[in-house]
């Protein structure tokens, strides 16, 4: 089991990780400390729970780009209700935004099952839908700190065994997930649908409805990051979160999850998320403009996809040579 560890993707990118930490810590002493490191997971804890979202929806051969908007949307939403009625309670909100995310992917899914309209396509119009609503919503205008009750904002920040709540949920997420997509018949079923979408219909597998059920999975976590979003930064606006749509898929082929479906594990996702994450934090430190950001994510996400094509390429010819031995 080691040994097959040590050959996966997932050791690969770990070991990578480690490296791009220890380099950093090169040049800057004190980025590898405990402290640092627990204050990068916080930071990327929000694209971890977005990347294993996303991860349902690339594993069934679909991709959901509206995630961002979907957070930006429900994150309006409880802050603009927060602003106008600040005694109610975080719980109710929370569940709120989660309830408005899931929604928001079953616009999503019903469009790819039941219209069979493209994915990605469907994502790139609700992607802006979305944002079109917040601006009617706000009007435009931004919802600020002094707005928020001091509970709305308190809740994500709040510590718990040395830890921030944002990065137990993201724990929690991670664990959900491993359970999920490992132990369920829906995470089977997802692997199936992207593996070979035609022979899942002869299992008794629905296409339509695993990517529906997708489709909402990822819509729920978009909404949750969206109160955790901006009660965390504690500002809400038309542009929350534009453009994090590209590092959240970044984070899944970064992650070894296949654009063409089937194939990916929930450590790869994680650690493609935590692989974007370090970055970003060591390039403050390095005085580097944050807009690189973006160019670095669509780097990597060229990068990624042309290094897992080849890896897939190369499974392909071992199974054929094998089967050419075997006649």
């Amino acid at each position: 089991m080691i040994t097959e560890f040590l050959k996966s993707r997932e050791a690969i990118l770990l070991a990578a990780l480690v490296a791009l930490i220890l380099l950093v810590e090169t040049r800057f002493a004190g980025f590898a400390a405990p402290s640092n490191m627990v204050d990068v997971f916080n930071d990327t804890s929000i694209l971890i729970i977005l990347a294993l979202g996303q991860m349902a929806v690339i594993l069934t051969k679909c991709i959901d780009l509206s995630l961002a908007s979907n957070l930006a949307l429900t994150g309006m939403v409880v802050a603009t209700i927060n602003a106008a009625a600040p005694g109610v309670p975080v719980a109710a909100l929370i569940l709120l935004a989660i309830a408005l995310g899931m929604v928001l992917g079953a616009f999503n899914g019903i469009l790819v099952w039941k219209l069979d309209i493209p994915p990605i396509v469907v994502t790139l119009g609700t992607l802006t839908i979305y944002r079109g609503i917040i601006f009617l919503i706000s009007e435009g205008a931004w919802i600020n700190a002094h707005e928020m009750s001091a509970a709305f904002k308190a809740f994500p920040r709040a510590e718990f065994l040395t830890l921030p709540v944002l990065s137990w949920i993201a724990l929690a997420i991670i664990a959900l997930f491993v359970v999920l997509i490992g132990r369920t018949g829906l995470g089977r079923a997802f692997y199936a649908v992207g593996g070979n979408p035609h022979a899942a219909v002869y299992t008794g597998i629905s296409v339509g409805f695993t990517r529906f059920a997708a489709f909402v999975i990822a819509g729920g976590l978009a909404g949750l990051c969206g109160y955790l979003w901006v009660s965390r930064y504690a500002v809400a606006y038309v542009d929350v979160a534009g453009g994090f749509e590209l590092d959240v898929v970044a984070a899944c082929v970064i992650g070894g999850i296949s654009i063409a479906g089937g194939i990916g594990t929930v450590g790869g996702a994680v650690l493609g998320a935590l692989f974007l994450g370090v970055i970003k934090n060591a390039l403050p430190v390095a005085g580097i403009s944050p807009f690189w950001q973006l160019a670095i994510s669509g780097a990597a996400i060229i990068i990624a996809v042309a290094f897992n094509a080849r890896s897939e390429r190369t499974k392909g010819r071992v199974i054929l040579k094998s089967a050419e031995h075997a006649t």
